[in-house]
């Protein structure tokens, strides 16, 4: 397995179309990644607290519509 160090001098060699390709691809799993961990995080109830407070601040009245 290469190095952090060697693939970063790869990357840096790149002719700009394959950049930007590399950039597309590394932006698409690093969302991928984030809608799993939110997945997760939703199932096992660790969001729960942001309903929670939801919940109360509207029952305070502090939201706003939209």
């Amino acid at each position: 397995m290469q190095t952090f160090e060697q693939i970063k001098v790869q990357i840096e060699a790149l002719p700009q179309p394959e950049y930007a390709k590399l950039l597309d691809w590394l932006s698409e799993r690093d969302a991928a990644e984030w809608d799993r961990a939110i997945e997760q995080d939703a199932a096992s109830g660790a969001l729960d607290f942001l309903i929670e407070e939801a919940t109360a601040e509207k029952r305070q009245g502090k939201l706003r519509e939209f």
